[in-house]
């Protein structure tokens, strides 16, 4: 039997990288967010997304089966994350409405501003309002825009708001706080002052 000593285990790479800690998944997925930011989603192979990541692009293919499931797993790590917060926001009844959706604005420009990339602009891409792959993103986008909506009804000026209103405020909030992709700082200061923004969007 031949010794295998000194033999990596597992797919091959297309080229010898500095070991980044990362899964090959979370490579790939790196790869992609930063071609798709910088050189354009429609002018990006998948071949440039594995060589980006080192690996060959059928090795890319054992993850993902192509670049609408790349982009799909970046919108939704966008508000995913922030779903999860909002939730557990809103089950803390105990603690004022205001206070929690601030918080809820902080953490999520947090999420939006705090990656190496800007994730963000990927959102007005033409394949991400017309495929049908993208649902998953479009509905937790959804949830989470009716979670901003259930705090804003529930501070002390949305409560004598009327449906109507209520739907505007928190488009207002909604909006101000996904635009920050559009700013695209990252300085310790911006998430409360942008919390702050909102609030006074409110009414607070």
């Amino acid at each position: 039997m031949g010794s295998t000593s000194g033999r990596r285990v597992g797919r091959p790479r297309a080229e010898q990288r500095p070991d980044s800690g990362l899964s090959a998944r979370d490579e790939l997925l790196l790869a992609a967010a930063e071609l798709f930011t910088t050189k354009g989603y429609a002018a990006t192979t998948t071949r440039a997304v594995a060589e980006r990541a080192g690996m060959r692009q059928a090795t890319m293919y054992h993850y993902f089966g192509g670049k609408e499931d790349l982009l799909a797993e970046l919108l939704e790590s966008t508000v995913t994350p922030s779903l999860a917060v909002a939730r557990a926001l809103l089950a803390d009844d105990a603690r004022p409405a205001e206070e929690r959706l601030r918080e809820l604005c902080r953490s999520d420009v947090e999420l939006l501003c705090g990656g190496p990339h800007n994730l963000g602009v990927l959102y007005v891409l033409p394949e991400v309002r017309s495929s049908e792959r993208f649902a998953g993103f479009h509905r937790v986008r959804e949830d989470l825009k009716d979670a901003y909506g259930q705090l804003v009804a529930a501070t002390r000026a949305g409560a004598g708001l009327d449906k109507e209103e209520l739907g505007v405020r928190t488009d207002l909030v909604f909006g101000l706080i996904e635009g920050v992709i559009l700013v695209g700082r990252a300085d310790e200061g911006f998430p409360p002052a942008v919390a702050d923004a909102a609030l006074r969007i409110v009414g607070v």
